[in-house]
């Protein structure tokens, strides 16, 4: 038997954003004014059109809240507590993720991995170890398509749902956070994650460490401004290498670790930091 996701994300029941139930209002005023004057046929089409617009540009913004609850930051009381959240995504990789493993054991450290489903079905071992040494596991789709921000409802809901299963079966634990693919998505994902009982999650900065080849380069992205509260984005998949062939993660990770602990912030779990939280503003359905 699977444990479920804990009682606050259990809670979670889908309720349109502002902007959505405004798109609703919109085509459905539209279809009922082309109705009743088909000469303004244009003018409707045309609010139709940029209404479409707006949710697409919406979609292509990782850290926008318009298309639903998004979590960007930790809640207040764990920024209080000096808390950051380490994320890994893409994973597991069987050569990378065991040495990240080590680096957050050398330095008392706890991270996020968002795993792809099938890439975790063929690592059970490695799964069982990442969850062993006090990490979680979160769904990051089954497949990891690059096209998921333009899936239709069906093939949407088969990467969530597939995602949650696979991790489930290997990790026995329902994963309660949901990683977009490069945080891109569509209007349909918030319900089909209400569904779930998944939190949309996204980051506060990121490295570009599957791009960037200068480790340097990344450590600075990710420590610039860098703060308590912070959810910061690394890859231990899929991930970039230095001009020595070093996977860029490994090459940044033991020195973000030391900066961490020289400013005080101590990295946790994103389950960790937001047990309990009241909802913030990091979570709420307004515009980022």
């Amino acid at each position: 038997m699977f444990a479920p996701a804990d009682s606050a994300a259990a809670a979670r029941r889908w309720s349109p954003s502002v902007l959505l139930r405004g798109s609703m209002l919109l085509h459905a005023g539209a279809v009922l004014g082309v109705a009743l004057w088909p000469a303004y046929w244009p003018q409707g089409l045309a609010l139709v059109v940029a209404n479409q617009a707006l949710l697409s540009v919406a979609g292509l913004l990782p850290r926008c809240r318009l298309l639903g609850p998004n979590l960007t930051r930790l809640p207040a009381a764990a920024a209080a507590r000096g808390e950051v959240a380490l994320t890994f995504d893409d994973g597991p990789d069987p050569a990378v993720t065991p040495q990240v493993l080590d680096l957050l054991d050398g330095a008392g450290a706890r991270a996020t991995f968002f795993c792809v489903g099938s890439a975790l079905a063929h690592q059970s071992a490695l799964a069982r170890e990442i969850v062993r040494r006090g990490h979680l596991i979160e769904n990051h789709t089954a497949s990891h398509p690059k096209a998921f921000a333009a899936y239709g409802w069906r093939r949407m809901a088969a990467e969530v749902d597939g995602g949650q299963r696979l991790i489930a079966q290997a990790t026995g634990r329902a994963p309660r956070f949901f990683r977009a693919v490069a945080g891109l998505r569509n209007p349909l994902l918030d319900p089909l994650l209400a569904r779930q009982q998944l939190q949309l999650a996204a980051w506060t900065r990121r490295g570009y460490d599957t791009r960037c080849r200068d480790p340097q380069q990344v450590l600075r992205r990710l420590t610039r401004k860098l703060a308590a509260g912070d959810i910061l984005l690394l890859h231990d998949g899929r991930c970039a290498r230095t001009a020595e062939g070093e996977p860029v993660v490994l090459a940044v990770l033991p020195r973000l670790l030391a900066e961490l602990k020289a400013r005080g912030l101590r990295p946790v779990t994103l389950a960790a930091a937001c047990a309990s939280a009241a909802p913030s503003p990091a979570l709420t359905g307004a515009a980022a």
